[in-house]
């Protein structure tokens, strides 16, 4: 059984930074995508980046320049960069995996981004 398990979340003043992490349990599992992405209040689900596991990477426009992700395939873990953070930035933030043709979800971390 897979799971994703986030932590990084939290209050952050504008223009301040968080770095959020996921890690895939399962000592086979390595997953070809692992991305985050964001769902805000009365908002749908949105994607904010995501890195194949040759390292190839896409981001949303909202936040290139801010974000950064990267994952460590030896320990199936994903990490995401926030910096220079705005309050439209703020949502639950999701770690996503997927090992075709089956998807992965974690349960969400929160950040919060006051201004």
């Amino acid at each position: 059984q897979v799971q994703l398990v986030e932590s990084g979340g939290g209050l952050v003043q504008a223009g301040g930074s968080l770095r959020l992490s996921c890690a895939a349990s399962g000592s086979t599992f390595s997953p070809n995508v692992m991305a985050w992405y964001r769902q805000a209040p009365g908002k749908q689900r949105e994607l904010v980046a995501k890195i194949t596991s040759g390292g190839n990477t896409n981001y949303a426009d909202s936040v290139k320049g801010r974000v950064t992700i990267s994952r460590d395939n030896a320990k199936n873990t994903v990490y995401l960069q926030m910096n220079s953070l705005k309050p439209e930035d703020t949502a639950v933030y999701y770690c996503y995996a997927n090992l075709y043709p089956f998807t992965y979800w974690g349960q969400g971390t929160q950040v919060t981004v006051s201004s």
